[in-house]
Parts: structure tokens; sequence; C-alpha cells
């Protein structure tokens, strides 16, 4: 054999070598896309491929310079109620007001609230009552779960935003219980007698399913007890627009662009549609301008790398701050390479500007089990996280959260402190 076709020879050989070793890479990325799918398709969340370790993951607003920091004390974590040893396990969301008889009052989704179980006085929502303080307090239900103090049959839905006004609970319902209704059927329900009957008061929004149609899961602005501690005689309503899941497949997940609308409505016509305005940007010195006409609304929130989804916002008196509290970036732990992380931002005004408290993946959050955690009950995932109204101290310096935690489907209390510049100024 001539040096010539020994050459060709060698160069074929190593030719079909690269291909076979192209093909065999081909097959390993198809592997892993099927891989991850299948664990998706099964609900198994928590031994998914962590596709996302690429990905670096930042907040869009700057860094608060006066709230510089923000710890969870996970000793004081409170599963179970200390003054009457209920807990909730496989029940959810737990919004949460400051009512004018001294106790709080929450909402909770598919589960049967304290004392309840995923079989056991199961309803879609149930309002429940906390009393006593941030050490030693204990949870009834209501309305729906297990054993409510009320006759009354709960309807569908879910709730991620109740308020008292005046010795009323108004109650926010999204959806009629199916998951993907919560993105059409938003209204507002009112119960003059602390959460044992509720009435519509006839404001409703109803948008198609369709993307880029209308807001979701809407939530109040807290202000103190039986909303005493107001700026002013309006109610604000937080709530997210529905732009793009970025879940695919079920659509209900954090939405991208994300965009939160802020609406305000004056206190004595919270039950007439037609009083309500929606914020449509700031004229030249910075002053928010309230428009009747929803499609001119504008967002106060804005992020479009990161998505949002469920909303909590409360006005902190002692350290003059709104707190906004959102999922973002995805509500499961670890989903197709999109890991869930909490958002929490502060300003001096309702509509902002904003600034980054904390931006994390819950479950690198505090010491173990840290905010989040797959080993308790529920899915590895995030529903809700609000700051308790009533429990602030150190002149809300130190908090308690109120939370679906650690577990994705539990009644979950956390305390914590935020650490404060000397400078009050953004």
């Amino acid at each position: 054999m001539s040096r010539t076709e020994l050459g060709v020879l060698i160069s074929i050989s190593l030719g079909i070598v690269f291909l076979i070793l192209f093909i065999v890479s081909l097959g390993f990325v198809q592997l892993k896309k099927d891989l991850v799918n299948q664990h998706f398709v099964q609900g198994d969340l928590s031994n998914s491929l962590d596709s996302s370790s690429v990905k670096n993951y930042r907040p869009v607003y700057p860094k608060s310079r006066y709230i510089t920091g923000i710890e969870f004390n996970m000793l004081t974590l409170k599963n179970i109620c200390p003054g009457n040893g209920m807990e909730a396990p496989r029940s959810d969301n737990w919004t949460i007001t400051w009512a004018d008889d001294g106790n709080q009052y929450t909402a909770w989704g598919d589960g049967g609230g304290f004392g309840g179980t995923n079989d056991e006085g199961r309803v879609s929502m149930g309002v429940a009552k906390i009393e006593g303080n941030r050490n030693n307090y204990s949870g009834y239900n209501i309305w729906g779960g297990k054993n409510p103090i009320s006759s009354e049959k709960p309807f569908g839905g879910k709730s991620y935003g109740i308020i008292s006004i005046d010795g009323s609970l108004f109650m926010l319902r999204s959806g009629n219980g199916k998951t993907q209704q919560c993105y059409g059927m938003q209204e507002l329900w009112k119960s003059r007698d602390h959460g044992e009957s509720w009435k519509r008061t006839g404001v409703d929004w109803n948008f198609p399913f369709e993307e880029n149609t209308g807001f979701f899961v809407p939530t109040f602005l807290q202000f103190g007890q039986d909303y005493k501690g107001a700026r002013d005689e309006y109610v604000y309503i937080y709530a997210p627009d529905h732009t793009m899941s970025v879940d695919s497949l079920s659509k209900w997940d954090v939405n991208k662009p994300g965009r939160i609308n802020l609406i305000r409505v004056p206190k004595q016509f919270i039950e007439k549609k037609s009083a309500y305005s929606y914020f449509a940007g700031a004229d030249s010195n910075g002053k928010p301008i309230w428009s009747s006409k929803i499609e001119k609304r504008l967002p106060v929130f804005s992020d479009s790398e990161n998505g949002v989804m469920r909303t909590s916002v409360i006005y902190n008196p002692g350290l003059k701050r709104y707190i906004l509290t959102v999922q973002q970036v995805g509500r499961y732990k670890d989903l197709r390479g999109e890991k869930a992380h909490i958002g929490i931002y502060e300003s001096t005004e309702p509509w902002g500007p904003w600034s980054t408290i904390l931006f994390e993946h819950p479950w690198n959050i505090g010491d173990f089990p840290h905010l989040q955690n797959e080993k308790y009950p529920g899915d590895p995932k995030t529903v809700y996280w609000n700051f308790s109204p009533k429990w602030w101290y150190r002149n809300g310096r130190g908090f308690v959260m109120v939370y679906t935690g650690p577990g994705g489907d539990q009644w979950g209390s956390v305390e914590g402190t935020f650490t404060i510049s000397g400078n009050r100024k953004k």
C-alpha cells in the first residue's frame, strides 16, 4: 500500500470516529431532554435535572440603601399553633389581615385548614381566625375546613387578598376553584360577621383566558389593624398582568414579562365598581395619574427578566416603607431550568420606585430546614408569602412572615429581622 493510499485510509477512519462521537452526543442531549420532560409529566420534580445551574438570576431593581439586609430565624418556625396545637397540612396560601376584634383572619386553599387534612374537611377555599401573639397563637377554622364555626357552605376559588375595613372583612376571589380560572374571574366579597358568612359586592372583573388580556390574583395593600393606619381614604389593590406563563404545559406559573398593576377606590365606595381607578403613569412631578379606564393602566412594578406571580404588599409603619413580596422566575424548586425565587422590595410610595431587599432561591434562605423544603408536606414548590400586619416588633425591624412552608402545602410562620442603614434616602 502506498503512502498516499495509507493517508486516505487514516483520514476516512478518523472521519468515521468523529461522526460516531457526534451521533452519540446528539443522543445524550435528547436523552437529557426526555428525562426532564418525564420528570415533569410524572410530577417528580425534586430530582429533575438542574439545567438552571448555568443561569445567573439577578434582580432588575437596585439594592435598597435603607433596608440593607433581611434574616430569617428558622428556629422560630411554627407549623403547629402553640396555643391550641393545631396544624394545617396540605392547605396553602394563607393571605392574612388584622381585624377590629384584635384577631387576624386568613384565607387558605385546597385543604381542610386547621385540624384538617387533604381529605378531612377539604375545601377549595376557607377562612380561619388566628388568636394571640406571635409566640403563642391559636388557629381556628371559621368558614370551611374541618369543624368550622360557620355552617355556610364555602364557594370555590382561591384568595390572595383579605382585608378588614371598619369592622367588615373583604375578600378577593380568583376563579371558581379550577387553576386557570384564576386568570379569568376576579370578584370582591364581603363579610359583616368576621368571616362566618359572605356576600357578593357586585364588584368583579371577568377576562378571557387568553394572554395579555387582563390581570389575576389581586391582593390588598395592608395598613395595620382594621385599616386604621391607612395613608388616605383609599383602598389599594395590586394585581399582576396575565402575560405568558413560563410553564407552557400547565400555564399556571410565573408570568413573563412581569407587570404588577395598582388599583384604588375610595374606602366608602369599595362596593361600587365605577369608583375604581387604575394607575396610569406619573406626571412631570412624579405624581401618580389615575384613570377610570382599565385599558389605560400601566404597571407600578415591572420585571421582564424574572416575571411575577402571586404578590403581597404591606405598609411597615415602623420603617415607613411599603414592602412588596412576589413569586419570581418560577414557582417550583426547579422545573425545566426555572428555579423558584422570592423577591422582596421596598418603596416610600405604593407606586414605587422600588429597591431590592432580597432576591433569592428560597431553598437557600436561612438555616435548615430553610424557608422552603420539599421534605415537608406538599410538592417542592412555592405558593405565597406575606408579613403579618399585627406581629411587627422592634419598631418594624422585627417581623413574622406567614406563608405556605417550608412544604408546598402547609401553614407556616417564621420570625426575622431587617437590617437598617442610617440613611433613609433611596
